[in-house]
């Protein structure tokens, strides 16, 4: 049975790093894309401080569709270049927004959302959706952040194998 850790460090690649050994032994042996979404949307919830919402949207039929979340409730639906999810669809890459209030479009599903990091989940060379992290703080996500994120993407789609 595996049992979250926390993470005692001030060093962000440090505590990456543990996150991420984490995340590989929870989602060991098993495949089922939602299962290891919400696994990995809960740890996330739960091992990194100042965040209000951790969760997938999967790409279908060129909108993102709400997948295993923590947090209050969300858009069930946006569509591929609305707001900070979908924009990172368009651009392919991760988008970090220190203040939601300056993104032109930015969807506020919790009006307490204050800065948010998207991360694109692409396996064998197509967008299946995005991993989406909000914070009540502005400016709580940096390029640390954004870089932990992104493995902890790879180690989820790693185990999920095909899509």
């Amino acid at each position: 049975m595996f049992a979250a850790r926390a993470i005692e460090t001030p060093d962000k690649p440090d505590f990456y790093r543990e996150l991420a050994g984490q995340l590989e032994a929870l989602l060991a042996g098993e495949s089922d894309v939602i299962a290891n979404a919400a696994n990995t949307a809960a740890l996330i919830y739960h091992s990194l401080a100042d965040i209000n919402w951790a969760g997938f949207y999967f790409l279908r039929n060129n909108e993102l569709v709400l997948g295993p979340f923590q947090g209050k409730p969300a858009c069930v639906r946006i569509a591929v270049g609305q707001g900070v999810c979908g924009a990172a669809v368009v651009r392919r890459e991760p988008v970090l927004v220190e203040d939601v209030l300056a993104f032109s479009g930015h969807i506020a599903c919790d009006s307490a959302s204050r800065s948010e990091l998207v991360v694109p989940l692409i396996a064998e060379g197509n967008i299946i959706g995005v991993l989406d992290l909000d914070s009540p703080l502005t400016s709580r996500f940096d390029m640390q952040d954004q870089l932990g994120v992104q493995e902890l993407t790879n180690i989820y789609l790693a185990a999920c194998g095909r899509f």
